[in-house]
């Protein structure tokens, strides 16, 4: 990741933290995605600016996912959680994970910056800090109900590409549940697991 260039894209309260975090747990890489549509939740939302990725690696060698009860059949993807306007990166995480997993995790790396710019139908601007977890203890229990979480499983890193493959062939009906459609937030969710399978180390 080209550092300077990539801080460019981010809230401007966030860059100091990146940096701080690039010295902790690596230099994450950087890419940068123009949407063609940007009408829906989470780049809609006013209560985030962004979202923390989290690539949450269990016992057995497995990773993450979930599905929540709105989604369309079969789709399930990495876990995320918004980021609060002014929130520090490092506090969403811990947040998020908590909620989400209950799990007791290690930072093993920051993967990655994903930033996104829709300007359609109006100029929109989003981020992702997507980093590489790895389960200590704890039992895995959403915390939070208003996640909607309907199911969870563990999925081979390899199959990474699949999952970002069904995102992408979502239809284009809109659906109040993301207010938008699926195919737009479908596109936008793919990125992350596309470009976490070649971020992993193998």
């Amino acid at each position: 990741m080209n550092v300077p260039s990539a801080l460019d894209w981010l809230p401007p309260h966030h860059r100091a933290e990146v940096v701080m975090l690039a010295a902790h747990y690596g230099v994450p890489h950087h890419r940068h995605v123009v949407l063609t549509d940007g009408e829906f939740d989470p780049l809609i939302k006013t209560d985030r600016l962004g979202e923390v990725g989290m690539v949450v690696r269990r016992r057995d060698g497995g990773i993450l996912v979930a599905r929540k009860t709105y989604y369309p059949p079969e789709v399930f993807r990495l876990l995320t959680g918004g980021i609060a306007p002014n929130e520090p990166i490092a506090i969403a995480l811990e947040r998020e994970v908590a909620e989400e997993t209950s799990l007791t995790v290690h930072i093993e790396r920051f993967l990655g910056i994903i930033t996104y710019e829709a300007r359609q139908p109006v100029l929109r601007r989003f981020v992702s800090y997507v980093f590489w977890l790895t389960e200590l203890g704890g039992t895995l229990h959403v915390a939070d109900p208003t996640e909607q979480v309907a199911e969870m499983r563990t999925v081979a890193p390899p199959t990474l590409p699949a999952l970002a493959d069904k995102l992408r062939q979502l239809p284009s009906t809109t659906d109040p549940a993301i207010n938008g459609r699926w195919s737009s937030w479908g596109q936008f969710r793919a990125v992350m697991h596309e470009e976490v399978a070649g971020w992993l180390p193998t």
